[in-house]
């Protein structure tokens, strides 16, 4: 263990982690520009400067860029390796947020902070892994510049062979935490980028981590495409009245809570191929509307919910939604009809593009009004579920309407899911993959799983062969498209046979998060070069 400090991915992968890149600062814009300068000082690309540049990325509050390196072999075909550089934040670590990015010391004293503190199974696991030889902590290290340096070490290995066929395109990206602008600004233009440098893109590899508690197994894996993620939500629009009259009214709260009770784990929004399963759908926010306390009901709740998705599409998901929303709705009111003694009436769900037509429908100034109130929560730098609930209520005070109702929508931006079609380059990927995996396995003594889809939210949704024709449906019911979510005319998405092939560790996202050092530094070069050359040869 103690010579993989020693290779070319280990250098690489505590290089970058020492640069700060938290997504949305300054420093993860000039991540970018420290990138460049350390791969133009590289061997590999000393004497070819040209070869690494960068492609602005348009969003967000900081000029940020992608980077490019080109390792250029025989002929056109070119292999992508890509991966996000920047993390999450620092403040967890606490007295030891001035050691997150030096992995080194921080093993040392983040492993003396666990033997006086480690108190839950989490804990103490982490304090084993960091008394052994096998695993790094680090701020960014697991997620995910390992996997870029897995990347890197390749191309490294790849240049050994000055006959080899094909070339291959490392590119690294900000903003995979929150956005994706980087990948989808990239995406945006990989056709062009690869005609005006004359290459034809054939694969992808994305290098992102996969978590574990075990032994390696799980962990240890290429991923054949990526699940999706869709952010459904409602509002809610209850009948206020005063609390000492409740009977003349309809709770937007109580609403709110049968629809929840409904969604949560609902089967019939659980996704299955073989034995993958998504994970459940979840409420992830619910607040009501009011600004302070008084002894009026909640007129409305904002909701929205995290829906995974493999080959469902974003229509199947909100109509699957509208049924079981209306479903909860009608049992409530036929619950409190009966409480009642008489009839409350339904409760109207409707879209928000149906929402939304009836506004522009009203005339030239309340659509004008209506767009207005996008582009100010656009402006207002708050997050996406926050501005559709305010472009959603603002249509709906716009509307004339009177509850109770609800509206139904997508609250952020769109994650599609990700498989390697039928096509011959997607093909040769696929079988590449078996190939190199069963090879490199066995040359290392390990196991190496292919799973369908790599179960976490990843750029692969915006570089690789997703349903396009999904995106009119969600942006039609995404209140903040256009505004707070730019998306580009004609192609947005890259289209190219991608795969995940990263490291391995756990708990990243947390102060606990480390890297198993054996598979990233040695088995993963070897597995992403393996397939690269199968696939370009």
């Amino acid at each position: 263990m103690s010579t993989l400090p020693g290779t070319t991915a280990a250098r690489w992968a505590i290089a970058l982690t020492e640069i700060p890149s938290v997504t949305g600062t300054a420093d993860e814009a000039g991540f970018a520009e420290r990138l460049v300068d350390l791969l133009r000082a590289d061997p590999l690309f000393a004497t070819r400067p040209d070869d690494v540049w960068t492609i602005p990325v348009p969003d967000g509050p900081h000029e940020r860029s992608c980077v490019c390196a080109l390792l250029r072999g025989q002929g056109a075909r070119t292999v992508v390796l890509t991966g996000h550089f920047d993390t999450v934040g620092i403040d967890d670590y606490g007295d030891l947020a001035p050691l997150a990015r030096k992995p080194l010391e921080l093993k040392r004293a983040l492993a003396d902070l666990l033997r006086a503190e480690a108190s839950v199974p989490a804990e103490r696991l982490a304090l084993d892994d960091l008394e052994g030889l096998d695993f790094m902590p680090g701020r960014g290290l697991l997620d995910m510049k390992a996997g870029l340096a897995a990347g890197l070490a390749a191309l490294e290995s790849a240049a050994a062979d000055p006959e080899r066929a094909g070339n291959l395109l490392f590119l690294a990206v900000p903003d995979e935490e929150v956005n994706s602008a980087g990948a989808r600004a990239a995406a945006a233009i990989l056709s062009d980028l690869g005609a005006s440098r004359g290459l034809e893109i054939v694969a992808a590899i994305n290098l992102d981590a996969l978590v574990e508690d075990g032994d390696g197994s799980v962990g240890r894996a290429v991923a054949l495409g990526t699940i999706g993620k869709l952010l459904p939500s409602a509002l809610v629009v209850g009948r206020a009245t005063h609390a000492s009259d409740s009977f003349r009214g309809l709770g937007a709260c109580a609403l709110a809570g049968a629809l929840a009770a409904e969604l949560e784990w609902a089967p019939e929004l659980l996704e299955r191929t073989g034995g993958e399963t998504t994970a459940g759908v979840t409420l992830l926010g619910m607040k009501d509307t009011k600004l302070g306390y008084n002894v009026t009901t909640p007129e409305r709740v904002w909701m929205f919910w995290n829906v995974m998705t493999q080959r469902r599409g974003p229509a199947d998901v909100l109509e699957t939604v509208g049924r079981l929303v209306d479903r909860a709705a009608r049992g409530l009111v036929a619950r409190l009809s009966d409480r009642l003694g008489s009839p409350l009436g339904e409760v109207p769900v409707v879209t928000f593009e149906a929402l939304r037509r009836e506004v522009e429908g009203r005339g030239g100034t309340v659509a004008e009004a209506l767009t207005a109130s996008a582009r100010e929560a656009a402006a207002a730098n708050v997050d996406l579920p926050e501005q559709s609930r305010i472009i959603t209520e603002r249509a709906w005070d716009l509307s004339g309407r009177s509850g109770p109702a609800i509206v139904l929508g997508f609250a952020s931006m769109p994650y599609l899911a990700t498989s390697l079609g039928e096509d011959g380059d997607a093909r040769r990927l696929e079988i590449a993959c078996e190939a190199a995996a069963l090879v490199v396995a066995e040359r290392h003594g390990v196991s190496i799983r292919l799973p369908r889809y790599f179960p976490g939210i990843s750029d692969m949704s915006f570089l690789g062969q997703a349903d396009e024709t999904a995106i009119p449906v969600i942006a039609a019911n995404t209140p903040p498209w256009g505004a707070g979510i730019a998306w580009p005319e004609g192609r947005a998405l890259g289209g190219v046979p991608i795969v995940n092939a990263g490291p391995w560790g756990r708990d990243y996202h947390t102060r606990l998060e480390r890297l198993h050092m054996p598979y990233a530094f040695e088995v993963l070069p070897d597995l992403v070069g393996e397939i690269a050359r199968r696939v370009l040869s």
